[in-house]
């Protein structure tokens, strides 16, 4: 179970075997067995025995500011498998393989970036985003024959170029959307996106930390100080079939409307509106131009640092005011998150259905398996699969 804790002010301390959660109005309890994660939002006390008690049970324990902007986290020391860490740091020296990764992940992240923009031209009968579509798969094809990684980190800002452009066609009102802009979030859209994007790449941190992987070391992302670098890598798949389409969604389903952006930071509201409308909320989780097909585009039933390439050089945000959501409006947008991420859906690498959370940590196992030398290539999640079958070697 993943818990975000949201309300200002809140506090958090142990009872036992289990953690409270004291607001102004109510308390919750938390049972440590079923805890997975815990994301708390900016005001939030955690007292020294809550904090002793997630540390002494390894709970990932993230920190994020009111805004969602990443801080830091709680976790214990990292995999007692040095053997497996050194063959990570190894790797690091190994350009075939670096070469090899970097590729893979870009041309899947491009390839599901091209059929977003080929279901928005569907849905919306937009024939830009067509165009954009083609441009993007034009793109993921270039990097079979790329042997730099630079080169293949400015096709990929390149393709955030292309993307972004034609990004704003998806929406059925203008939000004031032009480009990606995250540090702060200058729009409605941007301010979801950078949200959602933090989300997922702490899931993706989870899920690396499950699969027993260090998670500083990766091929796409250099290795920098302080900064994990593979949950960056292996995010790139989720983020337009998940970030990005949620956003869409969210939006023209008006589950978000402008009175739910605000600037600066909202004062404590004890105005709660309600987050069960299951219909709305299974419209959004269930937006066509989300969803896992196989089909060539048929039709279909239904912020970190370092977050986005920097290939393609960004306009100067100065003097802009950040937008951001408001409390209630980002408790209905957390919910729906979770939600959407316990969603059930057929993997073809692993015949088997699962949903959005299992299907990252069976990402990180297939890369650690690639790390290890069992199998010979990692294979992306895609939004559309090609109509053939996958399996893993039996080695």
């Amino acid at each position: 179970m993943i818990v975000y804790i949201q309300e200002q002010g809140a506090k958090i301390s142990k009872e036992g075997h289990r953690l409270i959660v004291t607001t102004k109005d109510a308390k919750q309890t938390l049972f440590i067995d079923n805890l997975e994660q815990l994301i708390i939002f900016g005001n939030v006390q955690l007292t020294s025995p809550a904090l002793l008690y997630l540390l002494s049970k390894g709970i990932d324990t993230v920190f994020l500011r009111y805004d969602g902007r990443y801080m830091g986290r709680l976790s214990n020391s990292e995999s007692n498998n040095v053997f497996l860490r050194k063959k990570q740091f190894s790797l690091l020296n190994d350009k075939s393989f670096c070469l090899n990764i970097a590729r893979t992940i870009v041309r899947a992240k491009l390839t599901n970036q091209a059929t977003v923009m080929a279901r928005i031209k569907r849905e919306r009968d937009q024939p830009q985003a067509g165009d954009a579509a083609k441009e993007l798969r034009e793109l993921a094809s270039k990097t079979a024959s790329m042997n730099d990684i630079d080169a293949i980190r400015g096709l990929e800002g390149n393709g955030a170029a292309i993307y972004f452009k034609h990004f704003p066609l998806a929406l059925i009102e203008d939000w004031g959307f032009t480009k990606r802009v995250r540090r702060p979030p200058t729009d409605p859209v941007n301010a979801v996106l950078s949200l959602l994007y933090t989300l997922l790449t702490n899931r993706c941190y989870a899920a690396v930390r499950i699969a027993g992987l260090d998670p500083f070391p990766a091929a796409l992302h250099t290795l920098t100080n302080k900064r994990h670098s593979l949950p960056l890598d292996l995010v790139e798949e989720f983020r337009a079939m998940l970030a990005d389409t949620m956003t869409i969604a969210l939006f023209n389903l008006h589950v978000l409307k402008r009175e739910d952006f605000t600037s600066p930071p909202p004062e404590n509201s004890s105005e709660e509106k309600s987050d069960d409308d299951t219909s709305t909320i299974d419209a959004v989780l269930h937006e066509p131009i989300g969803s896992m097909t196989s089909e060539d585009d048929a039709p279909s039933p239904c912020d970190l640092p370092e977050d986005q390439p920097k290939a393609a050089p960004a306009e100067q945000t100065q003097e802009k005011t950040p937008v951001l959501l408001a409390n209630d409006a980002s408790k209905r947008v957390l919910s729906i998150f979770a939600k959407k991420m316990e969603t059930s859906i057929y993997h073809p690498l692993a015949d088997c259905k699962m949903t959005y959370n299992e299907a990252m940590v069976f990402q990180a196992r297939q890369y650690r398996r690639l790390v290890e030398g069992e199998i010979e290539e990692y294979t992306p999640l895609l939004l559309r699969w090609p109509r053939c079958t996958y399996s893993y070697p039996t080695t």
